[in-house]
């Protein structure tokens, strides 16, 4: 999956010695004689690395490879930097609210990312109180969010529906487990599903909603070990979870739910040294069937690739933006996003957009 094409930079000749008028012209007969043979020479081994141009590296120096998998800087998010934010994706908008500031304020401001403009628009402030680790997910035109911390870091459980068409947000059906934060929410069809998290405990129960009878239902609990701050991406109608911190463990394992079996499938770890590869506080996002994970509270900016299909894990160069934790990630129309989160103090407002059809170059030095 990963493209490492050879860059060769063209021979270039030496250049003729300048001849003075004061020079003999017998060394101008020997400048000649010498230019000519280094033309030649040169022309020679320009056909060599013409004709095995894909099987040597000798015939010019590079100091850089490349990969499928570009980042590049867009619009910067409007509202006040934050980390540990929620949100969800509806036709080409993605839509990003909740968190908290560097003075560690909950927040209940919402926000629209249009990908055609590549600008913000201010919507209606969510609909329940500011808050933190909260879980966002749509189903059709509607977007939901809900758990989390609020301000005195009690755990919620109240959920909220947004309609696109009006801005408005109502509430629905309390989540149906515990109180919790540091969960993980998706859609796969027309339900919504959260688990995992902590309510006080670690968690890998499951449960989903269905918006039209506004109801939750338990489903079977993560085959996996218990956790906070993992992971979720949908492929294929599949849910894959994954990733996160079990009790100070940080976790590389990976499972997937199959919606029509009520069924948790083992499936690929990451297969690299545990130190760097095992993480929580990730972002995931879809993009053509294949899965992408980076970030984390690792400072990894390492991205991976997950393909399905195969049930393999590759890398896919790096994310451009600084190393952080507890970021927003979403996928819209083939592209990849990656905005706020938290690094040490700081709290970001940046966006990075991934295209995984465009080369990254990567230093190799």
């Amino acid at each position: 999956m990963i493209n490492l094409p050879i860059r060769f930079r063209s021979a270039t000749g030496s250049l003729p010695k300048a001849i003075s008028p004061m020079a003999s012209q017998s060394q101008a007969d020997q400048d000649t004689k010498n230019h000519r043979r280094s033309t030649f020479i040169n022309w020679a081994l320009g056909l060599v690395c013409v004709g095995w141009a894909s099987a040597l590296v000798g015939c010019s120096s590079s100091d850089t490879a490349s990969t499928l998998g570009d980042w590049r800087h867009r619009s910067d998010f409007e509202g006040v930097a934050r980390a540990s934010a929620s949100g969800f994706v509806i036709g080409n908008f993605a839509y990003l609210g909740t968190g908290y500031d560097a003075s560690n304020n909950r927040l209940k401001d919402f926000w629209a990312y249009d990908q055609t403009k590549n600008t913000w628009v201010q919507l209606a402030d969510f609909g329940g109180v500011a808050r933190t680790g909260a879980v966002g997910f749509a189903v059709g035109t509607k977007g939901y969010i809900g758990t989390g911390l609020n301000a005195n870091s009690d755990r919620l459980k109240d959920f909220w529906e947004y309609d696109q068409a009006t801005n408005k947000w109502k509430a629905v059906a309390d989540f149906g487990g515990t109180a919790r934060f540091s969960a993980v929410g998706y859609a796969i069809g027309s339900k919504g599903y959260v688990g995992t998290g902590n309510d006080g405990n670690y968690l890998k129960d499951i449960w989903s909603f269905d918006p039209s009878t506004n109801a939750w239902a338990k489903v079977s609990s993560y085959s996996g070990s218990k956790r906070v701050g993992a992971v979720a991406m949908v492929l294929n109608g599949l849910a894959y979870v994954g990733a996160g911190d079990n009790n100070g463990s940080s976790l590389r394992d990976w499972y997937a739910y199959d919606p029509a079996q009520d069924l948790w499938i083992e499936k690929a770890q990451f297969t690299s040294d545990q130190s760097t590869i095992a993480r929580s506080n990730a972002v995931a996002f879809a993009i053509n069937n294949l899965g992408y994970l980076t970030t984390g509270n690792n400072s990894s900016t390492t991205v991976w690739q997950y393909t399905p299909g195969t049930d393999t894990w590759a890398t896919l160069g790096t994310f451009e933006g600084s190393g952080r934790q507890y970021a927003i990630g979403f996928a819209i129309g083939g592209k990849g996003y990656v905005t706020t989160g938290l690094s040490g103090t700081a709290r970001f407002d940046d966006l990075w957009e991934f295209d995984p059809t465009i080369a990254q170059n990567l230093d190799t030095n």
